[in-house]
């Protein structure tokens, strides 16, 4: 059975899995961008058994997006609002003064050696410290008031609700049950680096990383840009005060679970060079740094059906959330209808991941009077609608490599893209990329919406050109951007960090 009568499990319990991903806040509840990786990633390697570990906020209230492969044998959970885990009722042996000190430590700074030192502290993974008991004891609060201690100018009420969210998902990915399997493998760092790293330490196994984008950089640009926290401090330019505030612990926190995550693995990979930097700045070795790109199916794109559409037809493709910008996208469809009258410009993904951002996309091209331009089409098969597109146009505020881009570019659609993630990589190429291809598109600083029309107008005002374009990034993705090429690298990491007596690679 796909889904047993437990909240917290999907699948069957029995057996070691060769691999087990961990994952947050994605597969298989959300779709697009990294659920649809981890779905290929599973399909693509039909020899291995998988079981999911899912962290997600709450228990999921809408089925899974995805079919379940014959070689995934189960999804489990592991919810923040959980209060079951654990089962040792009494405190661990140790004063809630030296564990402030341990947490303060580990929030901090980040190594493995301090998560080895506090999962020592909790018990064996059978009798593991009770949740209820880390968080809702006499001790618990002392504990909680003793670290204060060092940031007591800060406002207590937002220190205690940081506090119980950061220590309270800390303990969760400690206390929560584990699955067998030969190798972990998060999928970022973050709370499923926690866990990843908790793996590698109690079971001896490996663990790989696979960021896509920079967890704690897009926690840190949320926490920067996040009107619930309040600042307790004004530093003003005094470089001087090191005093920490609610607002730098919360991102100092995520930055040292990352680094306790890069510390435990085995390897690390990265979907482009530039974000190795980033890694390596928060502590990754450079000897377990790999780059593996994605990759996409060019002959099922390389398929469609390219028709010129009687009007110049540009398209957003991608979740409607803030993070994807597409409020710009809106402001830019209607800089171009001042120059292309005619022009059809469609949003094409699910809306209802932020359902008040969609309804407020929506408000937006009512108000500037775009219904006639802009049209909402939701969850499609995006291959349905490639052949029909002049320019993909990606707005987001944040990318780590975009599958769509490659998805448009196998199909000989151009693209102008804001300059995040690998976007200029893949439509100007790599610097010093040997058998130099052309442009595929263009690229605009975040929110440049004026120079991001201008550069789609000079892709439609010209076909020769717009193709032209198309064809140079199809070139790009048939090149370097393969999936099965992306599948053999990820099939040899595996097989390179397998257990030795759990080899089960041929």
């Amino acid at each position: 059975m796909w889904r047993d009568d437990r909240s917290d499990f999907l699948g069957s319990s029995s057996g070691v899995a060769d691999v087990c991903l961990i994952a947050e806040g994605c597969y298989p509840y959300v779709a697009g961008g990294v659920s649809s990786w981890i779905d290929w990633l599973i399909r693509a390697h039909p020899e291995l058994t998988f079981r999911v570990l899912a962290v997600l906020p709450s228990a999921p209230t809408t089925p899974p997006r995805y079919a379940r492969p014959d070689n995934l044998l189960s999804i489990e959970h592991v919810r923040l609002d959980d209060t079951r885990m654990g089962s040792a009722r009494p405190w661990p042996k140790v004063t809630p003064e030296h564990l402030a000190e341990l947490l303060g430590q580990l929030l901090s700074e980040g190594d493995a050696s301090q998560l080895s030192g506090l999962l020592s502290l909790l018990g064996t993974p059978r009798h593991r410290t009770a949740l209820d008991t880390l968080l809702n004891s006499p001790e618990a609060w002392q504990t909680m008031c003793a670290y204060y201690g060092s940031m007591s100018h800060a406002s207590f009420l937002g220190y205690f609700w940081a506090w119980r969210t950061l220590v309270g998902g800390l303990f969760r990915m400690l206390t929560c049950p584990l699955p067998e399997a030969r190798i972990y493998h998060a999928v970022s760092t973050g709370y499923a680096g926690l866990i990843g790293a908790r793996a590698a330490i109690e079971t001896g196994r490996n663990l790989i990383i696979s960021e896509h984008g920079i967890y704690s950089n897009e926690r840190r640009i949320e926490i920067l840009m996040a009107d619930w926290i309040s600042n307790s401090i004004d530093t003003g330019l005094d470089l001087s005060d090191d005093r920490k505030d609610i607002r730098e612990l919360w991102a100092r926190s995520f930055e040292s679970f990352a680094r306790i995550a890069y510390d435990a693995a085995t390897e690390i990979t990265a979907l482009y060079e530039a974000n190795q930097v980033f890694q390596y700045a928060l502590g990754a070795e450079p000897k377990k740094l790999s780059v593996i790109p994605n990759g996409v199916d060019v002959e099922r794109y390389g398929a469609v059906q390219r028709i010129r559409p009687e009007r110049p037809t540009i398209a957003f493709i991608g979740r409607v959330t803030p993070i994807k910008d597409v409020q710009t996208f809106i402001d830019v469809a209607e800089r171009l209808r001042a120059d292309f009258p005619d022009l059809r410009a469609l949003i094409i993904g699910p809306m209802d991941e932020d359902p008040d951002y969609a309804q407020g996309c929506i408000e937006e091209v009512n108000r500037r009077f775009l219904a006639d331009t802009i049209t909402f089409t939701g969850a499609v098969k995006v291959a349905d609608y490639l052949g029909q597109i002049d320019v993909l146009v990606l707005t987001s505020i944040s990318e780590a490599l975009p599958l769509v881009i490659l998805e448009a570019g196998a199909a000989g659609v151009p693209c102008v893209a804001t300059d995040v993630g690998a976007c200029r990589e893949i439509l100007e190429g790599r610097i010093g990329e040997a058998g130099a291809i052309g442009p595929g598109g263009a690229v605009a600083p975040v929110g440049a919406n004026e120079e991001i029309a201008a550069s789609i107008g000079f892709l439609l005002a010209d076909p020769d050109r717009l193709s032209s374009f198309g064809e140079n990034l199809k070139r790009r993705v048939q090149q370097h951007y393969r999936a099965e090429d992306v599948a053999k690298s990820y099939r040899a990491l595996y097989r390179q960090n397998f257990h030795p007596k759990n080899q089960v690679v041929a």
